[in-house]
């Protein structure tokens, strides 16, 4: 049966694994998935939003839960999942373009930056390189083959 706004048990479903899987992924690198200096490898599953729409919740839950049992409290809590989420709904709406693949990069870079700068003391700028070169190999490195991976063997009625 079909529940209001397309929201069915089999898309909360796979909504949840994402979200497991990016919360698994960022604790198990928990080291470098925070800070200032950051690769935050769970940021490769940002571009499934291209491929999956259930991506966008899941990548917020899943971030959403990773920053509340992170060390950075409720700024990166609320702003950090909030940003997740923008550029996650901006990779679904303009899939394939150069702006859903960047909008995860771009988004943390300038955004994060604005509240994590601050935490370190360090010159805005030199805070969005940091967070934009960690998201350019999270996103570029590891999202890229992940996405040929899942487009390849995995049509979202396959789920």
């Amino acid at each position: 049966m079909q529940k209001p706004w397309g929201i069915t048990a089999r898309y909360m479903a796979r909504a949840g694994i994402i979200a497991a899987l990016y919360v698994a992924v960022t604790f198990t690198f928990s080291a470098i998935s925070y800070g200032q200096v950051q690769v935050r490898l769970a940021e490769a599953l940002t571009l499934l939003p291209m491929v999956i729409p259930e991506a966008v919740l899941g990548l917020f839950l899943g971030c959403l839960l990773a920053n509340l049992l992170g060390p950075w409290g409720t700024i990166d809590i609320i702003f950090g999942s909030l940003i997740t989420l923008v550029a996650a709904l901006i990779t679904y709406r303009f899939r394939y373009t150069p702006a859903a693949y960047l909008s995860p990069i771009l988004f943390n870079a300038f955004g994060v930056s604005l509240y994590l700068y601050a935490f370190f003391r360090l010159p805005y700028w030199v805070t969005v390189f940091y967070i934009g070169a960690g998201q350019a190999v999270a996103v570029l490195a590891l999202g890229l083959p992940l996405l040929r991976l899942v487009k390849k063997h995995f049509a979202p009625d396959d789920w």
